[in-house]
């Protein structure tokens, strides 16, 4: 980093920290020494090892908690804590498809208030900003589903159905978040299964670009919490919103 890093803007400090991991990652993968799982394993150290370093030079006083290393329970008493996932689709980056992210995120008292998303395998590779918001595309005249490659949340089936929806398998959390920011999708509905690092940076940006985002029952998601544990997730443009949440109220 040419600019002082503890200088810089939290917002400035995400993008610029998701950036450089994923270039680091586009290098461990192209330099033809892993494959497969061995590539995701060496792809997921690396990466954590650049964003902890950093935030922690940085950032000196606040919290961290990453994926990829063991969790300090200290966080909790935190107002500031940084929640990266060095890899978001680690299976995907591994078989060297464009749907995997980095994410790095802030929460402060709980809310995932600042966030950066990276998608480098796209052409060119971008970075989503919880700090530049950009107008929200047009959205599809029949609504798009984004849902898990294998596990497609029963809740998101349902919803396509009711309302005439055509679900898009794809990767990781991060990449299917920011398919509704990018105009992609309009709805992510997820009930499989998350941890906090999956969702805090992409909801900060979505949350930035005017998106709902929610738990599927209308709840706030809450991060930097003891049970890093955050099963599911809403994200959608806010004219979906009322009639996923009531789908999802329908079958309890």
């Amino acid at each position: 980093m040419n600019a002082d890093p503890a200088a810089m803007s939290d917002a400035e400090l995400a993008a610029r920290l998701a950036e450089v991991a994923g270039r680091i990652l586009l290098d461990v993968r192209s330099s033809g020494m892993f494959t497969g799982k061995a590539l995701g394993a060496a792809g997921d150290a690396t990466a954590n090892q650049f964003l902890c370093h950093a935030i922690r030079a940085a950032r000196p006083d606040d919290g961290l908690l990453s994926e990829e290393e063991k969790d300090d329970t200290a966080r909790c008493s935190m107002s500031r804590v940084w929640i990266v996932d060095p890899v978001d689709g680690t299976r995907e980056y591994g078989e060297e498809r464009s749907d995997w992210a980095v994410h790095v995120g802030l929460s402060v008292d709980g809310t995932a208030s600042v966030g950066a998303v990276a998608l480098p395998g796209l052409d060119g590779g971008i970075v989503l900003r919880s700090d530049q918001p950009a107008t929200l595309p047009e959205p599809a005249a029949k609504p798009r589903l984004v849902v898990s490659r294998t596990r497609p949340a029963k809740e998101a089936v349902a919803l396509a159905e009711a309302i005439g929806g055509e679900l898009l398998p794809m990767g990781s959390a991060g990449a299917k978040a920011m398919a509704i920011v990018r105009g992609e999708a309009e709805i992510y509905l997820h009930s499989g299964g998350q941890y906090e690092w999956d969702s805090c940076a992409p909801i900060a940006v979505a949350a930035a670009h005017g998106l709902h985002c929610s738990r599927i029952d209308g709840s706030p998601m809450v991060y930097n919490q003891a049970d890093t544990y955050l099963p599911d997730l809403l994200i959608c443009r806010p004219e979906y919103a009322q009639a996923a949440l009531e789908l999802v109220a329908s079958l309890d």
